[in-house]
C-alpha cells in the first residue's frame, strides 16, 4: 500500500499508565489507514537532538513504529518512547545539542525554527503530542507556526482545560484509594494520624476524588489555603469517633497552609517550563499536627504516620479506564486526520468523546470550583447534586 503520509507521536512530561496504550492505538489505526508512523523519543528532547543529515545516527531520537513493537508495549505502563520536560521555546544553554551550539549562544534560547526544520526533514504531515498543558503548549506553538497538530491530554493531576479526563487520572485515583486503605492497618494498629501526600500542583482532583470515594476523612487541596489548627481539631474529632482510634487526611503536593507564602518545594531548581519540583507539604502538615494535637486531645500528643505516594501511583500497568480511554483518544486523532483537521485537543466531556480547539489550553487552568465541590469548614468534598453529573463528577466547564 502506498503511504498516505507520515504521522509522528511523542510523550512528554511525567510518565503515567495509559501512554503506551495511546501509542498503540494511534499506530494500529494509522498503519491500517496507510500512514507511516514515527515515534519521537524523550518527548520534545528527541526532536531537539535530531540532526537533519542523512549520514547522522538519529536512532536514539526517532524510531519507526510497527504493530509488533507497539502491541507488546501497549499492555504495559510508562512510555517506551521515554519522556522529558524539554521546552524547545526556552531551551537552556546546558541542554543545547552540539550541532546547534554555534547557532544559539544565549542562556535561554527559542529553537522552534529548528524543530520545524526537523519535522519537515522527517516528512511529518501530522504530529500527535501526548502530555499535560506544558508539553501541549509547545504543540500549540508548532500549530501556530503551521504544523498540523492533534493533541492528546495526559496528566495525573487531570488539570488540562477543555477535557473532563486526562490519561493517567483514573489509575492515580485507583492507586491512591488502594494504598490509603492499606496504610489504614498501620494507622489503626498504632492509633495514629495518617497523612498522605499525593499529586496535584494547582488542582486537587487527585485528592478530592479519592476522599469522596471514602479513602480519607479530610483533604487539603491547592485551590484553598487551609488552617492547620482547624485541620488538627477535625482530625482529633475523626480519631475519637473512629472505633480503631485513627484518622486520615490526603494532602495535595501543591496545597498550602494559610500562614505559608508559597508552596512547598524540594529545592530551588526550575525546569524549562518554570516549575520547581514540589514536595514536602506532607512533612510540614505531619509536624504541625503532631505538635498541635495535644491542644485538642486533653494534653496528649497523637503520633503520626506520614507517607508520600509520589511515583507509586505513576508506576505499573494502567487500570481499565486508562486502557480504554487512550484507545478511544488515539482513534479519534486518526478520525480527525482522515477529516483533514488539525489544531485540536482530543477530549472527553460530560461522558462523551469529543475534540476542542487546541488553543483552549492557553492562559487558563482547570481547577476545582471550591464553592461547588469543597466544604471549607469540614475540609471535605461536598456530597450533593450528583444527578446527571459526569463520571468523575467535576467537568472541564466548572
Amino acid at each position: 500500500m502506498r503511504s498516505k503520509g507520515t504521522i509522528a507521536i511523542l510523550t512528554g512530561g511525567g510518565d503515567v499508565p495509559g501512554l503506551n496504550p495511546a501509542i498503540r492505538a494511534v499506530t494500529f489505526r494509522a498503519l491500517r489507514e496507510g500512514y507511516k508512523v514515527l515515534g519521537i523519543r524523550r518527548g520534545w528532547g528527541g526532536l531537539v537532538d535530531f540532526i537533519p543529515d542523512k549520514d547522522a545516527d538519529n536512532s536514539n531520537n526517532v524510531q519507526e513504529l510497527t504493530t509488533e513493537l507497539v502491541n507488546r508495549a501497549g499492555r504495559t505502563g510508562g512510555t517506551f518512547l521515554h519522556t522529558s520536560r524539554t521546552n524547545p521555546s526556552k531551551l537552556i544553554k546546558a541542554s543545547m545539542p552540539k550541532h546547534l551550539q554555534s547557532k544559539y549562544s544565549e542562556d535561554v534560547n527559542d529553537i522552534t525554527s529548528d524543530m520545524l526544520i526537523n519535522l519537515d526533514y522527517l516528512g511529518v504531515d501530522y504530529l500527535i503530542p501526548i502530555g499535560g498543558d506544558d508539553t501541549l503548549s509547545f504543540g500549540l506553538r508548532l500549530h501556530q507556526e503551521g504544523m498540523k497538530v492533534l493533541a492528546i491530554p495526559k496528566t495525573m493531576d487531570n488539570d488540562v482545560p477543555g477535557t473532563d479526563y486526562c490519561i493517567g487520572f483514573s489509575t492515580c485515583v485507583t492507586r491512591t484509594i488502594e494504598m490509603t486503605h492499606m496504610l489504614r492497618t498501620s494507622a489503626g494498629s498504632h492509633e495514629r494520624f495518617l497523612i498522605i501526600e499525593v499529586f496535584g500542583r494547582y488542582a486537587g482532583f487527585s485528592t478530592l476524588l479519592p476522599t469522596m470515594a471514602g479513602a480519607a476523612d479530610r483533604c487539603a487541596i491547592p485551590e484553598y489555603p487551609f488552617d492547620i489548627e482547624q485541620l488538627t481539631e477535625l482530625m482529633i474529632y475523626d480519631r475519637v469517633h473512629n472505633p480503631s482510634n485513627y484518622a486520615v487526611v490526603l494532602v495535595s503536593e501543591g496545597a498550602t497552609m494559610s500562614h505559608d507564602s508559597e508552596m512547598s518545594f524540594e529545592g530551588k531548581e526550575i525546569d524549562m517550563f518554570g516549575h520547581k519540583k514540589l514536595g514536602g507539604i506532607g512533612d510540614k502538615v505531619a509536624a504541625e499536627l503532631k505538635n498541635l494535637s495535644s491542644k485538642y486531645n486533653n494534653g496528649r500528643q497523637v503520633a503520626i504516620i506520614n507517607q508520600r505516594l509520589s511515583y507509586l501511583v505513576r508506576c505499573g500497568e494502567p487500570d481499565a479506564f486508562d486502557s480504554i480511554v487512550p484507545m478511544a483518544f488515539g482513534n479519534i486523532a486518526l478520525d480527525l486526520i482522515l477529516e483533514k483537521k488539525s489544531g485540536r485537543l482530543i477530549s472527553l466531556r460530560n461522558g462523551v468523546y469529543d475534540n476542542v480547539p487546541l488553543d483552549i489550553i492557553q492562559g487558563k487552568k482547570k481547577l476545582i470550583d471550591v464553592e461547588k465541590y469543597y466544604d471549607i469548614d469540614r475540609m471535605r468534598p461536598k456530597y450533593e447534586s450528583f444527578n446527571k453529573k459526569s463520571l468523575f463528577i467535576i467537568t472541564a466547564d466548572d
